[in-house]
């Protein structure tokens, strides 16, 4: 069983940054940054393996927000710079045990309680 709590969400403006945090009880293979906005479908954003430098991003973020990792405290992290109005939703970590394709939330095992990030125009 791997345990995930979020941290960081808040109400920012248009322009500003945000940082989450994801604390992992023990790390896996890799994780996983997902969001769900109001009426939609919950999405792809970013993963990163816990070795190694690969990161992968949704197009729709690519250029504004960077996953990184800190091994020694078993945390990822989402830089998210340039938030747009389109950016607000729950945002979600997850865990996963082996590759394949990152944005297939079924693949993944364990899922954190979310956080809030709501990005006023």
């Amino acid at each position: 069983q791997v345990q995930l709590v979020e941290s960081g969400g808040g109400l920012v403006q248009a322009g500003d940054s945000l940082r989450l945090s994801c604390a992992a009880s023990k790390p896996t293979y890799a994780m996983g940054w997902f969001r769900q906005a109001p009426g939609k479908e919950r999405e792809f954003v970013a993963a990163i393996r816990w070795s190694g430098e690969d990161t992968y991003y949704a197009d729709s973020v690519k250029g504004r927000f960077t996953t990184s990792r800190d091994n020694a405290k078993n945390t990822v992290y989402l830089q998210m710079n340039s938030l747009k109005f389109e950016d607000t939703a729950v945002y979600y970590c997850a865990a996963r045990y082996y590759s394949g394709t990152w944005s297939s939330e079924r693949q993944y095992k364990y899922w954190g309680q979310g956080t809030q990030v709501t990005v006023s125009s």
